[in-house]
C-alpha cells in the first residue's frame, strides 16, 4: 500500500521540464504579443503622419482655390494664425510647373514641408499643384515620403 501510495504523488506533479516547458510557452506568447503591440503603434504613428500631410495639402490647396489660383496666394500670411508656417526650403516642383513658394509647416511637433506651383494647362485653366513632404520616422532626418495633390480653376489671367 505504500508504495501504491507513493506512485500516485509522483504521478500528479509537474516535472522540473513541464515548468520550463509550459514558461518557454508563456515567454514567447508575451514576445510575440509586445512586438505586435509595438509594430501596431508604429503603424498608427506612421498613418497619423501621412494623413496630416494629406490634411494640410488639402487645406493649402483649397486656401490657393480659394483665390482663384492667384499668383500672389501667400499661405504665410494666410494661415500663420492657425498655423505655424514659414517661407523655407520644400521638395521640388514637378516639371513644367512654376513654384509659387516652398514652406516649412510645424504640426505636433512634426516638421512638413510644403511647395506650391502651378501651370497654365490650358488658356482658360491653371493647376495647382501643393507637394507635402515629411519624415515618416518623425524625427526630422530627412523628408523621405511625400503627397501630391493638383486642382484646376479658372485661369485668373
Amino acid at each position: 500500500m505504500l508504495m501504491t501510495r507513493r506512485k500516485m504523488k509522483s504521478r500528479n506533479a509537474f516535472t522540473i521540464v513541464e515548468v520550463m516547458i509550459a514558461a518557454a510557452i508563456v515567454f514567447i506568447a508575451i514576445i510575440g504579443t509586445s512586438a505586435n503591440r509595438y509594430g501596431a503603434t508604429l503603424n498608427a504613428r506612421r498613418a497619423d503622419l501621412h494623413a496630416t500631410a494629406v490634411r494640410t495639402a488639402l487645406l493649402l490647396c483649397e486656401g490657393w482655390n480659394g483665390t482663384c489660383g492667384s499668383t500672389s496666394f501667400n499661405p504665410d500670411n494666410t494661415f500663420s494664425s492657425g498655423l505655424d508656417i514659414i517661407a523655407s526650403e520644400g521638395p521640388d516642383a514637378p516639371d513644367g510647373f512654376t513654384t509659387l513658394g516652398s514652406y516649412r509647416i510645424m504640426l505636433e511637433g512634426v516638421e512638413y514641408y510644403a511647395t506650391l506651383s502651378w501651370e497654365n494647362a490650358e488658356t482658360d485653366l491653371r493647376a495647382l499643384s501643393v507637394i507635402v513632404s515629411w519624415d515618416p520616422s518623425g524625427q526630422g532626418q530627412s523628408a523621405a515620403k511625400s503627397y501630391q495633390l493638383i486642382t484646376y480653376v479658372e485661369n485668373p489671367s
